[in-house]
């Protein structure tokens, strides 16, 4: 049930942004029995949450804390604390409370036992429209579009029924990163908190896919696209840096598209390749298409004698390469290369794939950018404007897919409304 806020209101506690990050938030207010009116610009809540689950939703992570910690880079030190105070085993605990348990997968993620995002959403929504005593009931104003302050400081909203100003003591921005705009996270808010002076760090895409160069710099060619895109790389490794040299190196798969290349290792590669295009106009990874076999074993089956076979019939029978695999090789060895046994098992080992954008920004899964850590304070309040508080994806940190993205969303809402608690008193 949503209700239409009065004009001219005056409020306590408004919460704007009906993700996770933001019913995080109205629970904790909830719960301490202070009443906290939640807005969002679309017609119901959770559209990114959903969305999250429809595969399968990943809750959070089992891994040790501080490896968990690690995941999110450059922003570990400010995620750090609030994971600790709400991670994922409070995550977990907290499912539980609704009905909903959880398992931990054989990677480590961590899973509603029927998989599905809807029956968590559902059992969260009731709670908090019927919060155990002395909770008070969040008040819902759906298609309420927050577009910033009056001179006077209120808030200012669209709403079905007109232009509505309101008044708040506290204010808890929670509105999404830039990508998936028709869910809700449009990152419409950067001119708002631009206009009143909050730093906000560039909007960038992040755990994306990439275009690729193709051989000659134009993108995949007609008949890879056509053949491959939508295939997956099953069972590689990418290597990141100068000639395969750097540290960074992960297994798993990834797909081809029509332009370039998305999936899972691309995901936990996206912010260092993302970076090295800003940096340098193009990004390389090393794929290594075997990398169970050695490159010594794979040159001597490359040189084995293949007689009147085709060299796609000699590879497949020898190393078991086909498929999108043996695409790859076609698409980007110039032929003079797939008929030299050493150039050819160098490449199957270490073949260089040439990435030269980023998706856009609305195919994200994930953003990265928003306001930074420096401008607020411990309690996620904007040092330039005392009162306001934010959370969610719209501060200014990223971290892979695997639980990682929800966990910060839920411990962010959680500290910021803690900080509008305390400031009321």
């Amino acid at each position: 049930m949503t209700t239409a806020i009065a004009a001219d209101s005056s409020l306590d506690i408004a919460l704007i942004g009906a993700g996770p990050a933001g019913l995080a938030a109205a629970e904790v207010v909830s719960a301490a029995g202070r009443a906290v009116h939640l807005f969002d610009a679309m017609p119901s809540v959770g559209r990114k949450f959903l969305l999250a689950g429809k595969g399968g939703l990943n809750l959070t992570h089992a891994e040790p804390l501080d490896a968990f910690a690690g995941r999110y880079g450059s922003r570990r030190a400010a995620i750090e604390p609030l994971i600790r105070e709400f991670g994922a085993d409070a995550l977990r605990s907290w499912a539980a409370g609704l009905g909903v348990e959880t398992f931990v997968g054989t990677s480590g993620r961590v899973f509603p036992a029927d998989m599905k995002a809807a029956p968590l959403l559902r059992a969260w929504l009731q709670r908090l429209r019927h919060p155990a005593a002395p909770g008070v009931p969040v008040t819902f104003h759906m298609r309420h579009r927050w577009t910033g302050w009056d001179a006077e400081g209120a808030l200012l909203f669209d709403t079905p029924a007109g232009a509505r100003r309101v008044s708040a003591r506290a204010v808890l921005l929670a509105l999404g990163g830039g990508s998936w705009a028709r869910l809700g996270s449009d990152g419409a808010w950067v001119a708002p908190l631009a206009a009143r002076g909050v730093p906000v760090v560039l909007l960038q895409p992040s755990n994306c896919g990439f275009d690729a160069a193709g051989r000659d710099g134009q993108g995949w060619t007609a008949h890879f696209r056509e053949r491959f895109a939508g295939q997956p790389f099953k069972s590689v490794a990418i290597t990141l840096g100068e000639d395969g040299a750097a540290p960074w190196h992960r297994r798993g798969e990834f797909v081809a598209t029509a332009t370039g290349v998305e999936g899972s290792l691309v995901y936990a590669a996206s912010a260092r390749l993302r970076d090295a295009i800003a940096a340098q106009g193009r990004a390389t990874f090393w794929l290594d298409l075997l990398p169970d076999r050695p490159v010594e074993r794979v040159l001597a089956e490359v040189r084995h004698p293949r007689g009147a076979r085709s060299l796609s019939s000699h590879l497949k029978s020898r190393l078991g390469l086909e498929g999108i695999k043996m695409g790859l090789l076609h698409e980007l060895l110039p032929k003079e290369t797939m008929e030299q046994p050493e150039r050819l098992a160098a490449a199957i080992k270490a073949l260089p794939v040439t990435l030269t954008a980023a998706r856009p920004l609305d195919e994200a899964i994930s953003t990265a950018g928003g306001v930074p850590f420096e401008a607020m304070d411990e309690s996620l309040m904007l040092k330039s404007l005392p009162g306001v508080f934010c959370a969610g994806e719209m501060l200014d940190w990223e971290a892979p897919t695997g639980g990682y993205l929800l966990t910060a969303c839920f411990a962010s809402g959680h500290r910021a409304a803690q900080g509008v608690l305390t400031r009321l008193g």
